[in-house]
């Protein structure tokens, strides 16, 4: 599992890339990945293309990023999504939180 974090050159956007599982072992690093970097930031976008595993821990993560990133004013896209991880969203009404793409 590795997660990577870049900042767009603008400095507006945070893209938080999670390569292999998405689970509880992700915590500190998912965590320090936005708190880094997000002194300037105001849109973060989720990449989870090479993501091949996402439990429920991996949603109360963003969770926390949603309230970190301003509760319901925040801005973010999690992008590259599976069918199946878009259908874990859907059930669980992530799309009313988050832009899923």
């Amino acid at each position: 599992m590795a997660i990577k974090s870049a900042v767009s050159d603008n400095g507006s956007t945070l893209t938080i890339s999670i390569d292999g599982r998405f689970d509880a072992s992700a915590l500190d690093d998912f965590r320090r990945s936005y708190e880094d970097n997000s002194s300037s930031v105001d849109n973060y976008c989720i990449d989870l293309g090479e993501t091949v595993h996402l439990d429920s821990s991996a949603l109360g993560m963003l969770l926390v990023l949603r309230d970190h990133a301003g509760g319901d004013k925040s801005k973010i896209t999690i992008a590259n999504c599976s069918p199946e991880v878009k259908k874990i969203f859907s059930i669980s009404s992530f799309e009313q939180l988050f832009t899923i793409q």
